[in-house]
């Protein structure tokens, strides 16, 4: 399973409908007055987060986000459906960001959390609502507002549910190479492991789990490993080898 952590979209909100220009026409009632509906409301584009996401890879090819536009209002003050809204699943821990203003527009945490990207126009008046006493037959309505585009990027503040410890050159990036798809790099020198490396290891139920692993930061004046205070955090961490001398912690649950 390939992991992407980035994506850049585009997404854009439906139009609202155009109000309706109609008048009652009935038998024996030679003057009705104007009886047009309302337009629809535009959809709206809208982010939740789920658990059955790990990644951006779920999105597949499709960078492009469209709800639907609202519908226009017709006679006998008939309004206008509204729009389909568009649904966009992303992963917990889901961060959304404008791409033009850098403004944070979504930091999703929860399972089933959800957020407007970009809110539908509103639905044009008809003309029923331009009547007065000087104008009983107005014959405008008003037209829907535009709905709204972004260019927005994601990004994931990634969890892992396992995290892979232990001392230099105990095995751990052969470990996370084999249970998972992951190409950490491999050597036989301590302190290999600069930059974090994840991997997804996968079920015969389509179950799968996020592997995590680094060293133990040495020293903060030699600038080598990675530090504890890494912005992904993890859910367990197990110690897969014990070298001559050092015992082996056990598995370990963190209370997320």
């Amino acid at each position: 399973m390939k992991f992407i952590d980035e994506a850049e979209i585009s997404v854009r909100s439906g139009d609202g409908g155009a109000g309706c220009v109609s008048f009652r026409r009935e038998r024996f009632i030679p003057k009705g007055g104007p009886d047009g509906g309302d337009g629809g409301k535009g959809g709206d584009v809208i982010v939740r987060a789920t658990r059955r996401f790990f990644s951006f890879y779920d999105l597949g090819s499709r960078r492009s986000f469209k709800a639907q536009n609202g519908r226009p209002g017709s006679g006998k003050e008939r309004s206008g459906k509204n729009g389909r809204d568009a649904l966009i699943l992303v992963p917990l821990g889901t961060m959304i960001k404008d791409m033009e203003t850098g403004e944070l527009l979504a930091d999703l945490v929860l399972d089933n959390q959800e957020a407007v990207l970009a809110e539908g126009g509103a639905g044009g008046k008809g003309n029923r609502h331009f009547a007065t006493s000087t104008n009983r037959t107005p014959r405008f309505a008003q037209e829907g507002r535009i709905g709204k585009e972004k260019r927005l990027k994601l990004e994931l503040k990634l969890i892992a549910d396992i995290g892979i410890i232990g001392l230099p050159n105990a095995g751990k990036s052969t470990l996370l190479s084999c249970l998972s798809g992951a190409h950490p790099k491999i050597a036989a020198y301590p302190f290999t492991t600069l930059t974090p490396n994840l991997g997804v290891m996968m079920f015969d139920d389509n179950r799968s789990l996020i592997l995590r692993h680094t060293r133990p930061y040495r020293g903060r004046g030699r600038r080598k490993g990675i530090r504890a205070q890494i912005s992904s955090a993890y859910r367990a961490d197990y110690h897969p080898v014990a070298r001559a001398g050092y015992p082996s912690p056990p598995y370990r649950r963190h209370p997320h």
